[in-house]
């Protein structure tokens, strides 16, 4: 996948949202005024209302009205309509000047009948009535549902082609922002999928999959008929997905930034959000608002320790951070909130593929790495040193018995085909390599006149290694390694399987030289980790240890 692609298409996304200007104001609105009541009459446009209250309070689904004045200050173009965009709770009667000039609903009828209208419409004011000057919007009005449910009236007017479509254009627009942290998503689910243990991958892939479905949730109610009264069902849905992203950005800037006493000092983070997400819970816009404000201010002081520490891709993360601060400064909620999350996932999006293209490199490394020990370690079995203690040893048999002389020039001969065999192989069968380790252990007989044995236990002979790394293991067995009284060393190799890893322990049942020698990370074991790198990326351990009777060496491979 191309990564800088695909950030690039995301920031301009971003900075296309961010920039997204209105249209010039035609209108300007004053304060609504409410009374409860129904007569016709309050429609008219010069009745005085000087009495009426700034709030109402409703117990149930009784009729009461509103007015609110609205001076329109430029004249409609020709072939030109304004239109009046309403948003509120309740079902309601439009008037504008007294006319009717459309409805939401059965207002005062909401008991009787199914619940009808949306909590967004947009009405046409007729030509006539459109006129430069003073006007009056009436709403017959009634709020069967959720009566104590204050909401403020909202009210734009503009040209009513474009408050039809605009809103249609905006969430396209959107759907493509969406979609793109949709195919992110899936695509790092995929890659988390491969590469078992990224979890940092798996946090960043449902964050774009939570980003999209606000996104979607957010923006439904522009083609999806919503009625008031199941509005509060998108608000709470809307406000746990941020609650969901407020816990997750974090929790991945604190993978990607690791800190002291992390699990504390998140665990106190998850029990302040959550007081945040409870409190003044019914506020829906405020609460998502502070649960934003919340996270910023956390992950913030994340990216300042990743700064302060000289963390790879702190400094970007942290203008990234800095830039959706300044979104939100500068721009009403809506457009904060979204190109603001947008930003902050950029900036994961970032770190991430730093991080990816660091195990990369360290990966190309370890190969190269591994071929540069794999030819050591072939030397290290053909140098002067091996082969003039092997030949000695070998002249000695020769004239002693020549029988023997005769078998050992045959292990040794066996031994070096084996290697000259598996040395450029990544896997090779466990059996080939128990073969390589049993003509070692011959050799070496001949060699120490020590009695070398060979144990297995579980053995699966469909399962491959890397080449050489019990041999290898073996080797430091026999040099760091003193028989036991009956002069005898015992090795044991152990295959554990399980539903998520399999473990091959290695045992030397042996007289150890020095257990308390602290171990020196030498050619062997280097070879080692970088052969099962090569093979496992980074999905297995290692450890060595001296048990009661000799050593321990286990390999632990994830499936």
């Amino acid at each position: 996948m191309n990564y800088k692609l695909l950030h690039y298409f995301l920031l301009v996304f971003t900075i296309l949202l961010v920039s997204s200007c209105s249209r010039d104001r035609v209108s300007e609105t004053k304060d609504s005024r409410y009374k409860i009541g129904d007569h016709p009459e309050w429609a008219d446009k010069n009745w005085n209302d000087q009495q009426w209250e700034n709030k109402v309070d409703v117990t149930g689904g009784e009729i009461f009205w509103s007015r609110t004045k609205i001076e329109i200050t430029k004249s409609p173009e020709s072939f030109q309509r304004y239109g009046v965009f309403i948003n509120t709770f309740g079902e309601y009667d439009v008037f504008w000047d007294g006319i009717q000039i459309g409805e939401n609903g059965s207002p005062g009828q909401e008991t009787t009948h199914d619940p009808s209208g949306e909590l967004w419409a947009t009405f046409s004011i007729p030509d006539t009535l459109a006129t430069t000057g003073s006007h009056v919007l009436a709403l017959r009005t009634s709020l069967h549902y959720y009566p104590n449910h204050s909401r403020k009236l909202h009210v734009y007017i503009n040209d009513y082609d474009y408050l039809v479509r605009s809103e249609l254009i905006n969430t396209a627009f959107m759907h493509i922002f969406a979609g793109a942290f949709l195919i992110a998503s899936l695509y790092f689910l995929f890659l988390f999928l491969s590469e078992k243990k990224k979890y940092p991958i798996l946090i960043f892939s449902i964050n774009c999959f939570l980003f999209f479905a606000l996104i979607m949730v957010e923006y439904v109610k522009f083609y999806v008929p919503i009625h008031y009264s199941q509005h509060h069902i998108r608000l709470e849905i809307i406000g746990g997905l941020t609650f969901c992203i407020a816990i997750l950005v974090p929790l991945y800037f604190s993978l990607q930034f690791p800190f002291p006493k992390q699990k504390i000092i998140l665990l106190f983070y998850f029990a302040i959000l959550l007081f945040v997400f409870l409190v003044n819970h019914y506020s829906y816009d405020l609460t998502a608002y502070n649960m934003s404000m919340t996270m910023w201010f956390f992950s913030f002081g994340i990216i300042l320790f990743g700064v302060y520490k000289k963390m790879k891709g702190a400094i970007i993360v942290l203008l990234a951070l800095i830039l959706s601060a300044l979104i939100n400064a500068i721009t009403y909620y809506d457009i904060s909130l979204f190109a603001g999350f947008g930003i902050i996932l950029l900036s994961m999006f970032y770190i991430l593929s730093v991080r990816i293209k660091e195990q990369r490199l360290a990966y190309e490394e370890s190969l190269v790495q591994s071929t540069r020990l794999r030819l050591e370690l072939l030397k290290k079995n053909i140098q002067p040193h091996f082969l003039m203690n092997t030949l000695t040893s070998l002249i000695d048999w020769v004239e002693e018995s020549p029988q023997k002389g005769v078998a050992f020039i045959e292990a040794l001969a066996q031994e070096f085909k084996l290697f000259n065999q598996i040395e450029s192989q990544t896997l090779i069968p466990i059996g080939q390599e128990i073969e390589l380790c049993r003509t070692h252990l011959n050799i070496m007989e001949y060699r120490k006149e020590i009695k070398y044995h060979w144990e297995e236990e579980n053995i699966d002979p469909d399962q491959k290694i890397p080449p050489a790394i019990l041999h290898t293991l073996l080797e430091n067995g026999i040099t760091h390694g003193l028989p036991n009284d009956n002069n005898s060393i015992t090795f044991k190799l152990i295959f554990e399987t399980g539903d998520i890893y399999k473990t091959y322990t290695f045992l030397t049942i042996a007289k150890v030289r020095n257990a308390e020698k602290k171990i020196i990370e030498g050619t062997g074991i280097k070879y080692i980790k970088a052969r099962l790198t090569e093979s496992y990326a980074s999905k297995w351990s290692f450890s060595s240890e001296a048990i009661p009777n000799g050593w321990k060496n286990s390999i632990k491979i994830d499936n």
